[in-house]
């Protein structure tokens, strides 16, 4: 794997860690994420490729027993997923979907029966940033537990700017691989799919 695209990849996380520290300093009181606060362990959301490829090469060394264990979890994941989104299609309405899907929760097949991330150092970018405000779409979103307060102006996070560099890199990935249907940088990962496939199946995102 291309490793100069990783380290790309690793400075933008340095970046969201840095935003996350300066939303810390200036407004520490609003912030409420804390050892064993699971709520952003829960949210539904999807890897860029070159997130999912980055967190499939380090799950891959964790021990046998740890990859076991997370294994089981994301075949559950799996399962409340095809649920949720067999739902979903039976709502037929666009605007309940989505926001279904915004207040739906799945556990996260990385965390442990402790409540631990067995990749906390690695964790993607969105799970960095979820306790402080973050534009997505052009909108202003913030985690539902944290204490900033309706009608207030706040920094806010640009995942916008950030989805838009994973994509690149998504499709830089997939570029050096061979591949030709870049449009499948386009394409998000679940967690529970990244941990179940192999390297070769994510490039190809194969079922």
């Amino acid at each position: 794997m291309p490793e100069e695209l990783f380290r790309e990849y690793e400075r933008l996380v340095t970046g969201a860690d840095a935003a996350f520290r300066k939303m810390e300093r200036d407004h520490g009181e609003r912030i409420r994420c804390a050892k064993h606060c699971v709520d952003c362990c829960h949210a539904i959301f999807g890897l860029f490729l070159i997130e999912s490829v980055y967190l499939k090469q380090l799950f891959d060394e964790l021990g046998a027993n740890e990859k076991a264990a997370a294994l089981l979890r994301a075949d559950k994941a799996d399962k409340a997923l095809a649920a949720l989104e067999k739902s979903l299609k039976e709502r037929n309405d666009p605007h309940l979907q989505s926001y279904a899907l915004a207040r739906e929760k799945i556990r996260c097949p990385l965390l442990d029966d402790n409540d631990e991330c067995v990749l906390y150092p690695f964790r993607p970018i969105t799970c960095r940033v979820y306790g402080i405000p973050t534009v997505i779409g052009g909108r202003a979103f913030v985690c539902g537990q944290a204490g900033f307060e309706e009608g207030q102006s706040y920094p806010a996070f640009d995942l916008d700017a950030v989805y838009r560099s994973l994509h690149r890199l998504s499709r830089e990935l997939l570029v050096r691989a061979g591949e030709t249907d870049l449009e499948r940088a386009d394409f998000l990962v679940s967690v529970s799919k990244t941990l179940k496939s192999s390297l070769e199946e994510l490039i190809k995102l194969r079922d």
